[in-house]
């Protein structure tokens, strides 16, 4: 039944293909696009409570959707840094886009609620039976 498990030691030949498949989903090759947003997600009786680690942004920043069964939390950064000093002009600017998709079916689209504090976004979602199809939420 479980013959095909293989203790980590003795899986020979696959630290290629495991290397591959790492670079891929750590985004290797693009370090500055990591979406950096964790979330916990805990169950209640009558909800799910969601939240997501979003440092140093603003709540303008954050947006969150509820779309045929999937609630999207994505941000969009933009920052630009301008210091004059001896004749010399620096500008810089980072532009970052993150998001993040979960499928939640049998909730209650027009009973979620978002707020964000200290960084973190508080997405509760009311468990129905009915599920509707789609709905933007406000962020408090």
């Amino acid at each position: 039944m479980f013959n095909n498990l293989v203790p980590f030691q003795t899986r020979r030949g696959r630290e290629i293909d495991t290397l591959f498949d790492r670079m891929m989903q750590d985004s290797f090759f693009t370090p500055s696009m990591q979406t950096g947003i964790k979330v916990d997600i805990r169950e209640k009786d009558d909800s799910y409570l969601l939240e997501a680690e979003i440092p140093g942004v603003n709540k303008e920043q954050i947006k969150v959707d509820y779309d045929n069964q999937y609630l999207t939390i994505s941000v969009e950064q933009q920052e630009e840094v301008s210091e004059e000093k001896d004749h010399y002009i620096c500008r810089e600017r980072r532009l970052g886009k993150s998001s993040r998709t979960f499928h939640a079916k049998d909730i209650d689209p027009d009973g979620i609620d978002a707020a964000y504090e200290d960084g973190i976004l508080k997405v509760t979602l009311p468990k129905t039976k009915e599920a509707k199809r789609k709905t933007s939420i406000s962020i408090k």
